[in-house]
């Protein structure tokens, strides 16, 4: 658990991290300058009163005298109408420099503390922090893990070059990243008032009226060391209900511009005096030396990440540990994994243990590393490819398309393709298919014919491995068992029956999700985050298959609600279809985030029949900021199979859904829901063109019916499904 909350907050916040880094790193550079540039004190004992009347000397009409924690004294004032600013001497009081900033000093800042963005940027600023925080601490505890625990923390390394290194400047610069991510999170929330204020300045009291005190003879003047000094503000000319303002590292007050004596004052609370020693510490501005520290620190961020992000894809799709995994080059059998989720990893890994065991030499690994020039000693080549979403490729075979078409001949070595899917998806096997038809394109031989592997099964396995090794002569008995999803167990609130009517019976059936500590689901235990759309895995009892129902609900409704039809011999909706209120099944989550609304304010079009409309209402139940939803759904009979009907009644009542249309099947009218949508074809076609996303759930006779009316719908206005799916518009979920 700790290698994933190091993992992800530092892969999600790596670009985020290495420009605060960067940036921060540049910035402690100009508190070293300043300190340097800043000119000597005539005396260490100079006061402000001395200070002051030098510098009224030489500008009569100063304003304001700054003194900054590099001890570079500035002053501003007012002349011949026109603003004047300097660097002082304070020797002399006269001018030495600009008073102004370098440009890249402020851009530096701005980009650092509000990436350009106002509160927005202040606000992702501070997540970065928190991000940096946790990343120190994980990564610390790592690291006293690979050692051998915290007294050997800083003993010497074995590995990759990538990996010594990623540990290496995390032990050389954890201090500095700890105490920059805290300082940072402090002055984000000084700077958000989220900090009880401090005593801050007095009242402006009353003065005496008078004017002409000379500054050299006020007494509070004369005894504050210039050191001391952050800000003399003169009265504004000519106002006798002015005074002057001083502040000081003790405190600030008023003094009064008549009689110079200080008539209001506020000492320099304990709250204040650690804000401003964690800017200090944070910016290095009065500890220069301490900033150039931590900005060389800052900059392992931009090691590690790159570092981090190697270990990372290096441990790509949950891999398991391959051994005797030959180089590519002496291999006579390359093995190349496509895997989203790591499953398949699992069913290479049983692949080559036993064509290791049975004396051949293997070189396992993922389809995006495709390299024909490297296997130069391989006699066949295998891919073991799994389908993810609506057959695109999985996370590990990223790219193998590209590769193989952009090949000027196909490899030498004879093909076999393995597909890993559900049939369940009208998608089934959809890459593999489309690797096969690449290389057939290109004119790889092929070794054998394409096969699947439906759910893992572990039977479906073990017939390919049989003929795959009648193919090469070596005979090949594997019984690979996938490993068993972690389980949560749910327990039924309740449950409402519908289609009893029809001979349908259909279910929504509520669990309650136990409530879990945040520190406990750090450490794997309950069901993670889930939001309406994703998918819950039950594996029922006496079947080693699971069965995947979307969610009608979200983590944050309290509950895990899903749609579950009676299917004639089906061992799962039979089993839940059976429960009762107190009952319990075992259950998982799998994110489903491509079939979800996408942010904005554009329009929703959700089209629905029977129990697709679970999803579908969750995404209407979540719908508290009332956007555009339209939800189109067909069931058979209002009486016994209209799911969510009140509910529906309510969400369009209170704005949740701006529309309703049903359609129902078992009726006189006999309506299906594509029937209601070429009815609604002017709607549509208006609600598409004016940027709405389109959502489906249902069968696959259903999606088809509704993709046929949608293309008949859009082809007048020079629109297509293709068009939605290439801008993310179109979404579907069938089973």
């Amino acid at each position: 658990m700790i290698r994933s909350l190091h993992r992800w907050p530092g892969l999600i916040a790596a670009a985020l991290l290495v420009v605060l880094a960067l940036s921060g790193a540049a910035l402690s550079l100009f508190p070293a300058l300043e300190t340097l540039q800043a000119p000597a004190q005539a005396e260490a004992r100079l006061s402000v009163a001395e200070l002051a009347t030098r510098i009224q000397a030489r500008y009569p009409g100063v304003e304001q005298i700054r003194r900054a924690p590099s001890g570079q004294i500035t002053a501003y004032w007012f002349e011949d109408g026109a603003p004047g600013a300097a660097t002082i001497d304070p020797a002399t009081g006269a001018g030495v420099a600009s008073a102004d900033a370098p440009v890249a000093h402020g851009w530096l800042k701005t980009l650092h503390r509000s990436l350009f963005l106002d509160d927005a940027g202040r606000i992702a600023a501070a997540a970065g922090a928190a991000s940096l925080l946790l990343l120190s601490i994980s990564g610390i505890a790592l690291v006293a893990r690979r050692t051998g625990g915290w007294r050997k923390v800083f003993s010497p390394l074995k590995g990759p070059v990538s990996g010594r290194l990623h540990v290496e400047i995390a032990r050389l610069s954890v201090a500095g990243l700890l105490l920059s991510s805290i300082t940072a999170l402090w002055m984000s929330a000084s700077t958000f008032s989220l900090l009880p204020e401090g005593a801050g300045p007095p009242v402006f009291p009353a003065v005496s009226g008078e004017t002409g005190a000379a500054v050299g003879d006020m007494p509070v003047l004369r005894e504050t060391p210039v050191f001391a000094l952050r800000e003399l503000t003169f009265p504004y000319p000519d106002d006798p209900t002015d005074a002057f303002t001083l502040k000081t590292d003790a405190g600030q007050g008023y003094i009064d511009q008549g009689t110079g004596a200080l008539i209001a004052w506020n000492d320099l609370g304990g709250l204040e005096r650690i804000t401003e020693t964690v800017y200090m510490l944070h910016t290095g501005e009065g500890a220069s030396v301490l900033g150039l520290v931590l900005g060389l620190m800052a900059l392992g961020i931009p090691v590690m990440a790159g570092t981090g992000v190697v270990l990372w894809a290096g441990g790509a799709g949950k891999r398991p540990r391959i051994r005797a995994n030959a180089a590519a080059a002496r291999a006579d059998t390359i093995l190349l994994v496509g895997s989203e989720g790591g499953t398949t990893w699992g069913f290479a890994k049983a692949l080559h243990d036993a064509l290791t065991g049975a004396g051949h030499t293997v070189h396992t690994d993922a389809m995006s590393r495709f390299s024909p020039a490297r296997y130069t000693g391989a006699r066949r080549i295998v891919v073991l490819a799994a389908t993810y979403g609506d057959g695109t490729a999985p996370a590990s075979a990223a790219g193998f398309l590209d590769r193989l078409a952009a090949l000027p001949t196909p490899p030498a070595a004879p093909l076999a393709v393995l597909g890993f899917g559900d049939r369940n998806f009208p998608a089934f096997c959809g890459f593999a298919q489309d690797v096969v038809d690449a290389a057939a394109a290109k004119g790889w031989a092929e070794l054998l014919p394409m096969d699947s592997v439906d759910r893992q099964s572990p039977q479906d396995f073990a017939r390919w491995a049989r003929a795959f090794g009648a193919a090469i002569g070596t005979p090949l008995e594997i019984d690979h068992q996938p490993v068993a999803p972690h389980t949560e167990g749910l327990t039924l609130l309740s449950r409402r029956d519908y289609g009893t009517d029809m001979q349908t019976p259909v279910s929504i059936l509520r669990f309650a999700v136990p409530r879990v500590a945040v520190w406990r689901r750090w450490l794997g235990q309950g069901l993670p985050r889930f939001a309406a759309g994703d998918l819950i895995g039950i594996v029922p009892d006496g079947s080693p298959v699971t069965r995947f129902y979307s969610l009608a609900s979200a983590t944050s409704d309290g509950f895990a609600e899903i749609c579950v039809k009676k299917h004639p011999g089906g061992v799962c909706s039979g089993q839940l279809l059976g429960l009762r209120p107190g009952d319990s099944v075992r259950a998982f989550v799998r994110p489903n985030p491509t079939f979800r609304p996408k942010r904005g304010r554009a329009p929703v079009i959700l089209i629905g029949a029977g129990t697709g409309i679970g999803p579908l209402a969750g995404f209407a139940r979540a719908n508290t900021k009332r956007r555009a939803m339209h939800l189109w759904f067909g069931v058979r009979h209002p009486d016994s199979d209209l799911l969510y009907g009140k509910e529906l009644t309510e969400w369009q009542a209170d704005g949740r859904l701006a529309s309703l249309t049903t359609a129902f099947s078992r009726t006189g009218t006999r309506t299906y829901v594509q029937d209601a949508l070429r009815r609604d074809g002017a709607r549509v076609a208006q609600l598409i063109g004016n940027g709405a996303e389109v959502l489906v759930c249902g069968g696959r006779g259903m999606a088809a019916g509704v993709a046929e009316a949608l293309g008949e719908i859009l082809a007048p206005h020079g629109l297509s499904l293709q068009t939605l799916k290439a801008e993310g518009r179109y979404g579907e979920d069938i089973y």
